[in-house]
């Protein structure tokens, strides 16, 4: 094949796989590599226990190590070792010797805050971690003469490994057994093609078999693997290529921004400009550079996504890349295999009609013999072969399998040759009958008729000439109709109902007649299950497939590429596209969605590019991923915006502040207790509420467009309290009344922004702000804990002045909100 030949330089050409490391004074076989027999070489059948033993003890095992998430290690290093905790622990260090330890509670806090985020994610590893055991593909390779499962990492050097339809290679190796054994290597070279193996031919980790089977010897194991890195990144556990994570970290490198000059700003005015006490004016500086921070808006974020982690694993879902679960809430099409997905994999045979007057026994002995010629039957030769069980009634011994095309979803049918009893030759196909059949076959309408009772029809056709022959499927003799039932899922129907009602664009993607596919779907309640389109009269053009896939939703006759295709062309549209599947004739399509669903009894190759594994195989599962998706990036939009209001007005208050040349009106104890009551407490609750919003985009956006008003409406409410008081108070004693006049202002602000963003209220919602407030309350009333906080309203004027520029802040918020939802949608 082209990808693995030399060019005329002697380099290898991209694909290649690399040569093998070769031992100073090894004889070379010119056509194996070193240490590797041919086929029929006798330690073919596999390697001994002691020479297993032997390889492990000189490290030449397969040891790269497939995580499914991050070591504790690098757990804590990540919650720990972060800019803000930086900058706040410097802070902290310094307010614990200047300053009384109620002005160093946001340290402690940060501390409680830090150690919630390594506990959760370490849950979720644990999880991930069990689920990725449960989740693991085994490998079958020959020991000792047999053959045995073992698990991937136990893999040593010149194991025989054997491959079957849909296995993943999963070291590099050389073909010792080839039975018709396609492998697809197109996720590592880009070709699209199946390539056909033989014996001594190279396969490389990464690829899986579309077709045929064999066994390959292990050359290269562990790290020297041609995709061994490949195979590590794709299953470990990762916070990237997250719109969320993006868009909180392009927030955080904005105040970091304004975060620096305003806090220069601030130290010159309050420890130059203003000659106080030193200790006070460090500790009123620092209380105006903590609140710019959003600290805990990371911390919330691996939380929720953590919490979703475990909440799904409970399920028997395993989240491979936890961005999925943020993705698949975006996705507005679902696009669905049939087969393993709408039904499940087992099938029946509920008739088998002879044509044009062919004997009946005779049609199944062939069926019996076919059943017996294919080691590893997909779905439909397996329930011929429980029909037809190799022995049963009318014998079927005496054939010999003399040739074997196992079934290829490009071509749609599998096939054998026989040499019957009497020495007579026969060839025979087995497969899809509008791909076998002429177009206007009169034996088509009577298919056609099955297929819209949702019933599976195989034809079997005799070959006259040899199986391979070019051409041969165009003179088959069509000899009998198979007529298979499949078995629906229970759960199928209501998931599809779901998926209406949420709005999200059902897509039957299938390589079985799309009437019959029609039928099924339409079993089960899918809307517009009669718009069937055939795949082979499907529009190449991208833009006009789009059209097609946007007006039709069950598509037959599909083939693998046109799977890909199709997934293209939806999101060229904008569309976010989620696949699901189970078989090898799928992979392609999951690499390329926006989000690959399989299910955990797919092939190894779907388990191993998929984001999302459904370990329980069950397509109800998806509901709940999609909840969890939308509950994690909903509730996280919500509490941005109130960490992000916080840092707002935080800035403007510094701002104004060196611009009018006052005294900071607040400790840092007093923006403590404001943020754990308005923020800190409320967000970790709304941050895991339930949240049934489909993800919009643009989440910075949409986050800064209510915060950036709100944060300017309470920065100019409690700057005019504070002026105000400024004017009203006098003498000992003065800025400890003004910064509690300043300090309501700000708490009912904050706490009406809180209000807004609770919406729509449950009986919790309001449970949750009211207890805030009657947190604060008691603050207020219970002497010790003023004398702890320093708050203290003085007389009455001027803390009723103070609620009166909060009330009418709080009408110009709801007015500000309310435009910028009509201007900019909700």
């Amino acid at each position: 094949m082209t990808q693995r030949a030399l060019d005329s330089s002697g380099e290898q050409t991209p694909g290649s796989p690399r040569p093998a490391k070769i031992d100073a004074g090894a004889e070379l076989d010119p056509v194996h590599p070193v240490g590797l027999p041919p086929s029929g070489h006798p330690d073919a059948t596999g390697l001994t226990t002691a020479e297993v033993a032997e390889r492990v003890a000189r490290g030449e095992v397969n040891d790269v190590p497939v995580r499914s998430s991050r070591s504790l290690t690098e757990i804590v290093r990540a919650n720990v070792f972060t800019r803000f905790n930086l900058i706040i622990g410097v802070l902290w260090v310094i307010m614990l010797f200047v300053a009384p330890i109620q002005d160093s509670l946001f340290g402690f806090v940060i501390v409680a805050n830090t150690g919630i985020g390594i506990i959760q994610e370490w849950r979720a590893k644990k999880t991930l971690d069990s689920l990725a055991v449960i989740g693991e593909a085994k490998p079958t390779v020959r020991r000792d003469g047999k053959a045995a499962e073992i698990s991937t990492h136990e893999i040593v050097l010149g194991d025989v490994v054997e491959l079957g339809p849909g296995d993943k290679v999963v070291v590099d190796g050389t073909v010792a057994e080839a039975d018709s054994l396609e492998i697809d290597e197109s996720l590592l070279t880009g070709e699209a093609d199946p390539v056909l193996k033989r014996a001594g031919d190279p396969v490389m980790s990464g690829s899986f078999v579309v077709a045929g089977g064999g066994a390959f010897t292990a050359t290269k194991v562990g790290r020297e693997a041609y995709a061994a890195q490949l195979a590590e990144e794709a299953s470990r556990f990762t916070l990237v290529h997250s719109e969320l994570r993006s868009g909180i970290s392009t927030i955080l490198k904005y105040v970091t921004w304004m975060m620096v000059p305003t806090a220069i700003g601030l130290i010159i005015s309050q420890l130059v400009v203003k000659d106080n006490n030193f200790k006070d004016s460090v500790a009123r500086t620092v209380g105006g550079i903590v609140p710019m921070i959003p600290e805990g808006l990371v911390l919330l974020t691996s939380v929720a996504f953590a919490i979703g982690v475990v909440r799904l694993g409970r399920k028997q879902c395993l989240v491979q890349e936890l961005p999925a679960i943020e993705g698949l809430a975006r996705v507005d099409v679902v696009c669905l295999d049939k087969t393993g997905t709408l039904t499940e994999g087992g099938m029946d045979i509920t008739e088998v009609r002879p044509l044009g007057g062919s004997d009946e026994a005779y049609v199944h002995q062939v069926l019996r013999s076919l059943g017996s010629s294919d080691p590893r039957p997909n779905a439909s030769l397996q329930a011929i072969i429980d029909a037809y069980p190799a022995g049963g009634e009318g014998g079927g011994k005496g054939w010999t399998v003399t040739d074997a095309m196992p079934f290829s979803s490009a071509r749609k049918y599998s096939g054998a040759a026989f040499t019957e009893t009497d020495g007579t030759p026969s060839a025979w196909l087995l497969g899809a009958p509008d791909v076998l059949l002429p177009d206007g076959d009169g034996t088509l309408t009577e298919i056609e008729h099955l297929n819209e009772q949702g019933l599976r029809v195989l034809l079997l056709a005799r070959v006259r000439g040899e199986l391979d022959a070019p051409g041969a499927a165009d003179g088959a003799e069509p000899t009998a109709l198979v007529v298979l039932e499949q078995r629906l899922r229970p759960d199928a129907g209501e998931t599809l109902a779901y998926f209406a009602q949420q709005n999200v664009a059902t897509k039957v993607i299938s390589g079985d007649n799309a009437v019959s596919v029609g039928a099924v779907a339409g079993k089960l309640g899918l809307a517009g299950a009669e718009n069937t389109l055939d795949a082979r009269r499907m529009p190449t053009d991208p833009d006009e497939m789009a059209t097609a896939m946007e007006e039709n939703a069950v598509f037959g006759r599909v083939t693998p590429q046109q799977k890909r295709d199709m997934v293209a062309a939806l999101q060229s549209r904008g569309h976010t596209v989620a696949m699901t599947g189970d078989g090898v004739n799928d992979v392609l399509a999951l690499k390329d969605a926006d989000i690959g669903v399989s299910m955990g009894s797919g092939s190894e190759a779907t388990r191993a590019v998929a984001q999302i594994v459904l370990l329980n195989n069950s397509f109800a599962t998806l509901p709940s991923v999609v909840a969890e998706g939308r509950r994690v990036i909903g509730n996280i939009t919500r509490v941005a915006t109130l960490f992000l209001t916080k840092t707002v007005y935080s800035v403007l208050l510094a701002i104004l502040v060196v611009c009018f040349q006052v005294e900071y009106p607040f400790l840092p104890r007093h923006l403590t207790l404001l943020s754990t009551l308005t923020i800190g407490v409320p967000a970790f609750f709304l941050a895991l509420a339930p949240n049934k919003e489909r993800a919009q985009p643009h989440f910075v956006r949409r986050v800064m467009r209510y915060a950036i008003p709100s944060g300017v409406i309470a920065a100019a409410a409690t700057f005019t309290t504070y002026l105000v008081a400024r004017h009203h108070y006098a003498g000992p004693g003065a800025l400890e009344a003004e910064t509690s006049a300043a300090t309501l202002t700000l708490f009912l602000v904050s706490m009406w922004v809180l209000a807004i963003i609770a919406r729509p209220y449950t009986w919790w919602r309001i449970g949750l702000v009211a207890a805030m407030g009657l947190g604060f309350l008691i603050v207020l009333v219970v002497p010790w804990l003023q004398d702890f906080f320093a708050l203290k309203l003085v007389g009455t004027t001027m803390p009723w002045g103070a609620v009166g520029i909060a009330v009418a802040a709080a009408a110009l918020l709801e007015f500000s909100w309310r435009l910028v939802g009509r201007r900019f949608g909700a």
